[in-house]
């Protein structure tokens, strides 16, 4: 099938959802799931394909998370920008099998609403701690600690974000932030040059851009 067609296009997401599904069964150590929940997830994500806009994260790029999440047992995650819940119900769906918890945050009302019905509808309501208010605010004041980051908020604040809660990052854990290349997210309000060379400067880090072309940048604090 020609990889650009609108066929293919549609069925690449269940195709990763698919796989995805594959991955959580195959990862050791998972926990105990509520009956069903992985064909109720899946569903959910099919039935969204086309529905991600507003400043949600394309399919390839929940999928990476949720890999991220199995292959490290991670279960203390915090997601800086919920929308209306597409990279949200990836990290919460990865976090059902490692018995983990979410907590997200987003300023806008609609989104934030709109994002507590997607997560009811996909059954991970339960795993996850969404919270409507300024990121700017609560994101310092939360105790931790976190063994998995996504930040996907205004870029301009990305510096601030990752100084606020690299502290609370466990060694091991792993700090990902969305749209670093093409000129998106890459200037901050931290001091002068880019956001992706604050990352890659940091001893404490170990760096890496995912190519999908929306520059996924992944860090994992060092362990020594």
């Amino acid at each position: 099938m020609n990889p650009t067609s609108r066929g293919w296009r549609r069925l690449f997401p269940r195709l990763l959802v698919l796989a995805a599904i594959l991955a959580g069964r195959a990862s050791a150590g998972a926990v105990r799931q509520a009956p069903g929940l992985d064909a109720r997830v899946q569903a959910f994500l099919e039935s969204h394909d086309w529905g991600w806009g507003n400043m949600n994260v394309p399919a390839v790029d929940g999928r990476t998370l949720y890999e991220i999440i199995l292959k490290n047992k991670y279960t203390r995650a915090l997601e800086i920008g919920t929308s209306t819940g597409h990279s949200g119900t990836w990290i919460a769906w990865a976090l059902s099998k490692t018995g983990g918890k979410l907590i997200t945050i987003d300023i806008d009302e609609t989104r934030h609403r709109e994002a507590l019905e997607n997560f009811k509808a996909a059954g991970l309501s339960s795993i996850i701690d969404a919270r409507l208010g300024d990121a700017h605010e609560i994101v310092p004041s939360l105790p931790g600690p976190f063994d998995f980051v996504f930040s996907d908020a205004d870029k301009d604040w990305y510096p601030n974000y990752l100084k606020a809660v690299l502290p609370k990052l466990l060694p091991g854990g792993c700090y990902a932030t969305h749209n670093v290349s093409a000129g998106r997210g890459r200037r901050g309000s931290g001091g002068g040059g880019s956001y992706l060379e604050l990352l890659l400067g940091l001893p404490e880090l170990t760096t890496t851009v995912e190519g999908n072309g929306n520059g996924l940048a992944i860090s994992y604090k060092k362990k020594n």
